[in-house]
């Protein structure tokens, strides 16, 4: 490749010369570029097809790089997730709430929380959602691109050939329209869905990024929060924002280094995090109640609908802080793998 007035322009490569036909003649011809092997640059005014380097099948991780991706999520994908169940009692157990000599509404809330993280991360994320996605590609953005490679429901055009030879997923079988679902058949027909589907995925976008935004100001304020009781309140009210600011620059700078750094520096606090708090959970269990795992049994649910009525319905709200964090398992599959982020929860 040499670049001329206008761009990128294509340098004649020497072949050999190869035989053709029986008279004995032979022709300059170029040699065959699979098109798995094609990548697009575009220059000022002209576009070039450079030959990269391609692989013909993808090589399986190995047990070591799925360890080792394993304890990097545990720093990227898990830190929200460890922390969300603590904020849950305080935010489920109402004013009008009372507790009783037998512990129904404490066993309750905690029923609560055990099976919606039981069904949500685990089934849902780890058995289901992570299976659907885009060459390893998490996130909205993923999803959409699997709904319009396989219905007619973008509303750019995607199914050129120049994209065929570029991109790295190919239909295997391409859908016929015989066997094609009703679903399928509305979405192509119903210009407005196409519309509508468009703005669910940029909506669903923006929450992720708002979610990514708040979230670590509003932990990070509740941390420093926290030193109100080694200080005076007239030095305390100065102190928190600058403080809440300050690390949350350092925090935003360590981006840049890369999420493999990220999940190296963050992985043993959250793992040091982990471990902690479940040898104080296991010490004040057998300390204090010893049949608290009675509250593994979803009938302790309904006793505590049964008994608080309203009240218990207005606190679920509350119950479902325990599972934020969860997105992070399917928006971060591109960072790691499949098999790396099911590891933790196994």
């Amino acid at each position: 490749m040499k670049k001329g007035q206008g761009g990128w322009v294509r340098r004649e490569e020497p072949t050999e010369a190869i035989p053709t036909g029986c008279d004995g003649k032979s022709e300059k011809t170029e040699p065959f570029i699979p098109s798995c092997c094609l990548s697009l640059r575009v220059g000022k005014n002209a576009m070039d097809l450079e030959r990269i380097k391609c692989y013909d099948t993808p090589k399986k991780d190995s047990w070591k790089n799925i360890m080792l991706l394993a304890y990097q999520s545990l720093g990227v994908v898990y830190g929200d997730l460890s922390i969300s169940p603590l904020y849950v009692y305080k935010s489920a157990f109402a004013e009008d709430i009372q507790h009783s000599d037998t512990n129904e509404e404490i066993y309750g809330v905690l029923s609560f929380v055990f099976w919606t993280l039981t069904l949500v991360p685990l089934f849902k994320y780890v058995f289901i959602v992570l299976r659907a996605d885009d060459n390893g590609e998490g996130g909205t953005f993923a999803l959409y691109s699997l709904i319009c490679r396989h219905a007619k429901v973008s509303l750019l055009p995607n199914r050129q050939l120049a994209d065929e030879a570029l991109s790295t997923y190919k239909l295997e079988h391409p859908p016929e329209k015989e066997k094609s679902s009703r679903v399928k058949l509305v979405l192509e027909k119903c210009k407005t869905l196409h519309t509508a589907l468009l703005i669910l995925v940029l909506l669903g976008t923006c929450m992720v990024i708002g979610d990514g935004v708040l979230t670590p100001a509003i932990s990070v304020f509740s941390a420093v929060s926290g030193l109100e009781l080694s200080m005076s309140k007239e030095h305390h009210q100065y102190a928190v924002v600058p403080i809440t600011c300050f690390i949350l620059l350092c925090l935003f700078a360590l981006q840049h280094y890369g999420t493999h750094r990220i999940g190296f520096f963050f992985a043993p606090v959250v793992l040091a995090w982990l471990l902690c708090i479940s040898a104080l959970g296991l010490y004040n269990i057998i300390h204090w109640n010893q049949h608290v795992y009675q509250a593994l049994s979803p009938y302790y649910m309904f006793k505590f609908l049964r008994k608080t009525r309203i009240s218990g319905w207005m606190s679920l709200g509350g119950i479902l802080l325990c599972i934020t964090g969860a997105e992070a398992m399917f928006a971060d599959l591109g960072h790691f793998s499949y098999n790396a982020i099911q590891v933790i929860p196994s």
